[in-house]
């Protein structure tokens, strides 16, 4: 049983740069693929990224390529999301999830319905 919990979120300006880190507990990321996910009021968890358990690959929602850089510690166990050049469209609750998968897999799931594990969330909010 993986237990998740995310921190690094808050207020920035448009613009600006947040980083969210995700604190696992319970049992070692080596064994477990990791993404982010945000939510909006009113709306469905949106996608953002996710890393496969080894760390080699790694795959980004078209809404945030190139700004956006996930990044996985298996030593720390800790999942990093370097968020840069952020908008007001980036404004939600994100969340990180895993689940189990082998060390060698390079391809990943997206939908949220095949993450195990969910963190409490952070709120991240852009200003202009």
């Amino acid at each position: 049983q993986v237990q998740l919990v995310e921190s690094g979120g808050g207020l920035v300006q448009a613009g600006g740069s947040l980083r969210l880190s995700c604190a696992a507990s319970g049992a070692s990321l080596r064994n477990y693929a990791m993404g982010w996910f945000r939510q909006v009021p009113g709306k469905g968890r949106e996608w953002v990224s996710t890393i496969t358990t080894s760390g080699e690959k790694t795959y980004y929602a078209e809404a945030v390529k190139g700004r956006f850089s996930i990044s996985k510690d298996n030593e720390k166990n800790i999942l990093s999301l370097q968020m840069d050049s952020l908008t007001l469209e980036d404004t939600a609750t994100y969340y990180c999830a895993a689940y189990p998968s082998p060390w060698s897999t390079v391809l990943v799931y997206v939908g949220d319905s095949q993450y195990n594990y969910w963190g409490q969330g952070t709120q991240v909010t852009v200003s202009s």
